[in-house]
């Protein structure tokens, strides 16, 4: 559920911090207060597109922050991509800066907007004003009837298997139109891949072999460096071993007329020891490094066949066994596609998965499109629409990644009339009752928590606004319901009331919101009842509707 939202320098609000309560909320204002500026700042926060347009003018940066409690479902979610906090509560935040820059944090740490739009499907659930126009669209249509039944992994299985037959398929018409090119690209590839395997590639063999060349390679500058250092320390006539010693034994009778000498004693009986542990490592490396010039002729002459033969692949040396892998998968995958009658059997059994999946999605959408078809029905004969009909109609089409059949929403708004597809009722009033009634039916079968619609009752009026009403009170009874109205008769029905106003300072234009208690809902009622002028006639009426 939302609990709290705070907008700053967004559009035209300046600074905004908002509580909200469970139960069916509204907001009210004159037409460009800016009451849909909430939603879109809120759907800003929940991974909308956002430009530098949205930024106050004059402002630097658009920061909105909003607080939400969470159920465990949406804990697992947060845990999963490491953006748990410790309680129950939810930070999502939005800054966009003047110059369209954007910044999101989830719980304060950096999330982006694909997490915060993944996010926002466990919280918000919302349909604008305009839901109605995308509701003629055969997609969303058949979007919402899956979102309805719960069938959105069914619909994604099925597309799945249905890409995988197409691949399949394809993969054998291009082999039956291009036989003979792709058995000389398997022959070219059976080449490459034999030029390779006969080195015998191993993993870290080029990083391995280089440093023993360089080795063998300056073997007697090795040798003799290293004799020279031993001599100096440990073999010449004037050792530094026998120096520092000499030194020790002098400073160390001088120690009893100075004890500052002791430190520096130490550090030169430090130093001896370390001379004598270096005698004793280059002794041992000494007697481990010879020449070794047949060995450095072997090394020599893997080197030169590794470097030429990437040289004749194009890569660099140490890329020469993951060519070989990728020139073998290649070779598999032509190898598969050159057995015609493999691939058919292979194309058919993709085909009959996808056709099961498919069929059982089928089966769960007609029971989705028949539940549906009667709850929609029933909800038109309280929107004035007595009589009326709405239907889910499935029409059998070609295998697609989308199902057997077309999704289509059919209509008859009165009793008698042939039922048509929805994009073609004529009437704009009755097309907006019927998408009211289906948002609120659809919202009903969904766990989201916070449901908002942002002037979705356009086009109503009347009697059926209060029933538009009731059914948005209804649903605030299990859900958090925010609704942006112009109609006084659902806007009464609500338990909580926003007004948003704006106002001119400066020349700037800047709005405001503020909660009503229950005198202010009577003024602000008769003003949606009465417009500018408000009587004693309007409030009465005002106070009426609030009764209801």
């Amino acid at each position: 559920m939302l609990r709290t939202l705070a907008i700053r320098d967004f559009v035209i609000v300046d600074h905004i911090e908002l509580e909200f309560s469970s139960g069916f909320t509204v907001f009210t204002g004159e037409t460009g207060a800016g009451k849909s500026i909430l939603i879109d700042a809120l759907a800003l926060t929940l991974g909308g597109r956002g430009d530098a347009s949205m930024v106050r003018e004059g402002a630097s940066k658009a920061d909105i922050t909003a607080e939400f409690s969470v159920n465990a479902e949406t804990q697992a979610w947060l845990a999963e991509n490491d953006l748990a906090s410790d309680d129950a509560h939810l930070l999502v935040r939005r800054v966009i800066d003047n110059a369209g820059r954007s910044k999101a944090y989830i719980n304060g740490i950096t999330a982006n907007a694909s997490q915060l739009r993944e996010l926002g499907e466990f919280l918000v659930d919302i349909h604008g004003q305009h839901a109605h126009q995308s509701l003629l669209k055969s997609d969303a249509q058949r979007v919402l009837l899956d979102q309805q039944g719960g069938l959105q992994s069914q619909t994604a299985d099925v597309s799945k298997l249905y890409k995988q037959w197409r691949n399949l398929a394809k993969q054998r018409e291009e082999f039956e139109l291009n036989a003979k090119n792709i058995l000389q690209e398997r022959e070219r590839l059976e080449w490459q891949v034999g030029e390779l395997e006969k080195l015998q590639l191993r993993a870290g063999e080029w990083e391995k072999i280089t440093l023993e060349h360089s080795r063998l390679a300056h073997a007697a500058s090795l040798l003799e460096g290293a004799q020279e250092a031993a001599n100096a320390i440990s073999e010449d006539d004037h050792p530094l071993i026998s120096q520092v010693s000499s030194l020790l034994q002098k400073l160390g009778k001088l120690e009893q007329y100075d004890t500052q000498l002791k430190p520096i004693t130490e550090a030169l009986e430090s130093a001896r020891i370390n001379l004598q542990e270096c005698s004793y490592a280059l002794n041992d490396y000494l007697g481990r490094v010879d020449l070794d010039p047949a060995r450095l002729r072997t090394v020599e002459d893997r080197v030169e066949s590794l470097h030429s033969t990437a040289r004749r692949f194009h890569v660099a040396p140490e890329q020469l066994l993951e060519e070989l892998q990728r020139l073998q998968a290649q070779l598999q995958q032509l190898a598969g596609a050159s057995d015609i009658e493999g691939l058919k059997q292979q194309e058919q059994a993709a085909y009959q998965q996808y056709l099961k999946a498919a069929q059982a999605l089928t089966a769960k959408r007609q029971i989705v499109a028949r539940d549906l078809s009667q709850a929609v029905s029933m909800a038109m004969q309280d929107l004035s629409m007595a009589g009326g009909r709405f239907a889910v109609e499935l029409t059998p089409c070609d295998a697609s990644s989308t199902g057997l059949e077309q999704v289509e929403f059919m209509v008859a708004g009165h009793a008698g009339v042939q039922a048509r597809p929805l994009a073609k009722v004529a009437s704009g009033g009755e097309l907006a009752r019927i998408s009211l009634a289906i948002s609120v039916i659809a919202s009903a079968a969904t766990a989201t928590p916070t449901l908002i619609f942002d002037e979705v009752d356009s086009g109503i009026g009347g009697g059926v606004a209060e029933v538009v009403g009731r059914l948005l009170k209804r649903l605030g009874q299990d859900r958090q319901v925010l609704c942006v109205t112009h109609l006084p008769q659902v806007a009464s029905q609500a338990n909580h009331h926003f007004e948003v106003s704006k106002s001119q300072d400066d020349g700037k234009t800047t709005s405001h919101i503020a909660a009503l208690d229950q005198k202010q809902r009577v003024e602000e009622i008769a003003r949606m009842l009465g417009g500018i002028e408000i009587t004693a006639t309007t409030r009465k009426h005002a106070r009426e509707l609030l009764a209801l």
